[in-house]
């Protein structure tokens, strides 16, 4: 059972990934300026590598979250907001910048589709929880903002939102684990570059795509815990 579960998460995670790197490269641009509207000729956000980067990631993510939450109601949230969670990362990535566009709609769509989830039998969360996890984690980005506004931008703030959602459906151990896994890689990622020389103290990094990893995390630990 679970390998046909994985492998039609898999085929859904190809055909969502693929369509990453065109919405990625209309979404990466500088903050003020205008969405691209069409891929340019030979810009590398339409090369091969990360045409076929995107949806083997969002594969192997969406494949290991069915592995980690089998069939329960959860997993069609998970698998809607996945590729979503991979364009985000791929566009902080590359223009430290996180769309409202995204963003928003993601946390909104987190918070409304687990509610139905919660009325159907087998699901492993509670949608009270994960409403509270999201303000929780969005709270606690937002005071980090307002503490260092240099340090955190208010696109991490809005991405806390639908990743304190996601976690907060497995409860409170999960919103914790998720959110200090996102820090920790963060860290380590930017205590490399400073190690390497190839960035000082003050240098910005972008933040999301740890974020959005170490949400992963706390989801796949918070699936099979259930």
């Amino acid at each position: 059972m679970y390998a046909t579960l994985m492998g039609i998460a898999a085929l859904w995670g190809v055909a969502t990934g693929l369509l990453v790197p065109r919405a990625a490269y209309r979404f990466a641009v500088p903050p003020g300026e205008p969405w691209r509207t069409a891929p340019a000729a030979g810009h590398p956000l339409a090369g091969p590598p990360p045409r076929l980067l995107a949806p083997l990631v969002t594969a192997l993510a969406c494949a290991a979250l069915a592995r980690s939450t089998g069939t329960r109601p959860e997993l069609a949230v998970w698998l809607v907001l996945a590729p979503v969670g991979v364009l985000l990362a791929s566009i902080d990535h590359r223009v430290h910048r996180l769309p409202d566009l995204l963003t928003l709609p993601a946390a909104g769509a987190a918070a409304v589709l687990l509610g139905p989830a919660a009325l159907l039998p087998e699901h492993a969360g509670s949608w009270l929880s994960a409403l509270l996890g999201g303000l929780a984690l969005g709270g606690f980005y937002f005071l980090l903002f307002l503490i260092n506004p240099d340090g955190m931008g208010l696109g991490d703030v809005k991405l806390a939102l639908s990743l304190g959602t996601v976690l907060g459906w497995y409860g409170w151990a999960v919103v914790f684990a998720g959110g200090f896994a996102g820090f920790l890689f963060g860290a380590v990622y930017g205590l490399a570059l400073v190690v390497l020389r190839r960035a000082g103290r003050k240098t910005g990094i972008p933040f999301g795509p740890f974020m959005i990893a170490g949400a992963f995390l706390g989801l796949l630990f918070g699936g099979l815990a259930a």
